[in-house]
């Protein structure tokens, strides 16, 4: 099974819970992200492009443990930046497991090795690696030469050492769905619990807008990609889900389904956008206008986003939202199918790239690592 029985029972009583109360919106996943300063500048996300008093400042492990407790959710992702670079991370974390939360801790490795001694093998910790395929694609995606290697020196010493790995790896346009499932062999044989795959999300801060993937061109590629399975890979995401992203079931977002709070509050109305932030938890749910959210609400930047944040939380919803959806979800997880396609098969083995040129590059950019603290309101920012 690709998560342990006690995290898959904690979270389906978590969502039936919900239900039965009658609650419309609840979170299922909480996107805390502590700092935004990175160590790499990939092409594709528009974190690190805040100016850099932004880059200094950081969560205390106290505000991460309010949001936590305010979102009241079962399972928490940390992603940034990267993680590894706040020096209180190991804190963070080991106060998040003691509460009994699941833990997804997103890291691009290039720190992992060397600290995995600050952190204790736990069934709540998983670390979740970012690993953008085979050694070329991952090294040409990060805009780092030997990112690669040093991740998956990251990822064999945390298997080796007893913690639960797993892996994101984010596509864009041009991707290979061949080298991607020689990727995903590769993943299998050094050990990862299971991962993740989804398509490239559209930052507005991204320095390169040209590669992320529409509907149209993300579902021939992850039809590519996931029919004919092999047996032995192991998924984290929800089977609907994966059958949404090959065009097999059609889910709106549920754009509240995974919140994100990070040093600026609580973000309005998903990790993709921003419109804002709120306060609270509860502002955020009770004053944002979820409707002029997802594709139907005719939003432009909502038109061809196929993102995990909010179509995955949509998958589970319907997962419980009756006795269909929960039949047809349990036929997945039973029955593991491989999804058997001759048209797909063909249209992997005559693949040819549409993309629109190569990848930026971000040429002499040199991250902030600098290590300072931002206080509750964000007043000022130590280091300015």
């Amino acid at each position: 099974m690709a998560v342990p029985i006690s995290q898959a029972w904690t979270v389906a009583t978590y969502v039936l819970k919900q239900k039965l109360s009658g609650r419309k919106r609840y979170p299922l996943v909480l996107m805390l992200e502590p700092l935004f300063r990175c160590n790499l500048a990939c092409a594709g996300c528009g974190k690190i492009q805040y100016p850099a008093h932004i880059l200094k400042a950081e969560l205390t492990p106290e505000q991460c443990f309010k949001a936590v407790e305010e979102c009241g959710t079962p399972m928490v992702s940390i992603p940034g930046g990267e993680p590894l670079l706040h020096p209180q991370m190991p804190e963070i974390v080991a106060g998040l497991v003691a509460r009994k939360k699941y833990v997804y801790m997103c890291t691009n490795a290039l720190l992992l090795k060397e600290k995995l001694h600050l952190f204790k093998p736990s069934k709540y910790l998983s670390f979740s690696v970012h690993v953008d395929g085979e050694r070329e694609h991952h090294d040409f995606g990060v805009c780092r030469e030997g990112g690669y290697d040093v991740a998956m020196e990251g990822v064999r010493a945390a298997v080796e050492a007893g913690f639960r790995v797993t892996t994101n790896t984010t596509l864009f346009d041009g991707a290979d769905p061949n080298s991607v499932r020689r990727h995903f062999d590769q993943m299998m044989e050094a050990g990862v619990e299971s991962m993740m795959v989804s398509p490239g999300y559209t930052y507005d801060k991204a320095p390169d807008q040209n590669h992320f993937l529409g509907k149209a061109r993300s579902r021939k590629l992850f039809r590519a990609i996931l029919s004919n399975r092999k047996k032995t890979w192991e998924f984290n995401t929800h089977p609907l889900f994966s059958e949404y992203l090959m065009g097999k079931q059609d889910f709106e977002c549920t754009p509240w389904g995974m919140p994100t709070y990070s040093i600026f509050g609580w973000q309005k109305p998903c990790y993709l956008l921003q419109d804002g932030y709120a306060d609270t938890f509860q502002e955020l749910m009770e004053a944002t206008g979820w409707e002029k959210y997802g594709a139907k609400s005719g939003n432009p930047q909502c038109a061809n986003c196929m993102v995990h944040s909010g179509h995955e939380a949509s998958a589970v919803d319907y997962n419980f939202s009756s006795l269909k959806g929960f039949w047809t979800t349990a036929k997945k997880y039973i029955f593991r199918p491989q999804y058997e396609d001759a048209d797909a098969q063909k249209l992997l083995n005559e693949w040819k790239s549409e993309s629109r040129g190569p990848l930026v590059q971000i040429a002499g950019q040199t991250p902030v690592v600098v290590t300072t603290s931002v206080n509750e309101n964000m007043t000022s920012v130590a280091g300015d």
